[in-house]
């Protein structure tokens, strides 16, 4: 991923924080020489190795998990809350529009789970994350002939996480009062998208804490 120093993050518990929040992924491999990509949940693992680990599961129909071989890398990739700019919002000029946003790839090499323990377990803390922010919790109990039935029909994976980077882009590149403008503009909008994304550079930024000692400058091409 192309990332002017300006836009990098590379606070681990920044990164690792983001991917929670941020869970539903495009995973990218090379099926048959050819790029393929599946949209799915990945449950964050902090405890496996240095940088964690990434666990999934896909259709057994997916030829995807085929190259799950713990050789070939795939790359995951998290995307946080963006938004379009406008030059109309910046004090100064002249200016040009501009799409801020927030992203994470994360490279690892995914393998198949194949203990069915350990698949299993993998099911019911997929289900725990999901269900914990539910007024009443799905318990995930299901007869056990129908759950064996259905695990039949999905392959469960882990990506150990070998390289994580982190690109913010919160307008790092212009001068403190036009961030203060591009997050107040953000806050207003009636779109939630946009006000997250506000929300989330007016904390990045630092915008209503101490001042910061300098404004950064840096190529603001996506």
């Amino acid at each position: 991923m192309y990332i002017p120093q300006a836009f990098r993050v590379t606070d681990l518990q920044t990164l690792h924080e983001f991917i929670e929040r941020h869970s539903f992924a495009t995973l990218v491999s090379s099926v048959e020489g050819k790029p393929f990509a599946t949209h799915l949940p990945l449950l964050f693992d902090r405890t496996r190795s240095v940088h964690g680990a990434l666990l999934g599961h896909v259709a057994r129909a997916n030829p995807q998990w085929h190259a799950f071989d713990g050789q070939q890398e795939a790359l995951a990739m998290f995307q946080g809350p963006h938004a379009y700019v406008s030059p109309s919002w910046y004090a100064t000029s002249p200016a040009v529009p501009t799409w801020n946003y927030t992203a994470v790839h994360v490279y690892g090499a995914p393998q198949v789970i194949d203990d069915d323990q350990a698949f299993s377990d993998l099911l019911d803390k997929l289900i725990a994350f999901y269900e914990a922010g539910m007024a009443n919790p799905w318990s995930g109990r299901l007869p056990p002939d129908f759950r064996t039935n259905l695990m039949k029909g999905i392959v469960g994976f882990m990506m150990h996480i070998e390289r994580i980077e982190g690109k913010f882009k919160l307008s790092q590149n212009r001068s403190r009062e036009d961030q203060r403008r591009v997050v107040e503009h953000l806050g207003t909008s009636t779109d939630p998208v946009d006000r997250a994304l506000g929300e989330l550079s007016q904390h990045h930024l630092g915008l209503y804490g101490p001042a910061s000692a300098s404004t950064h400058r840096a190529n603001g091409a996506c």
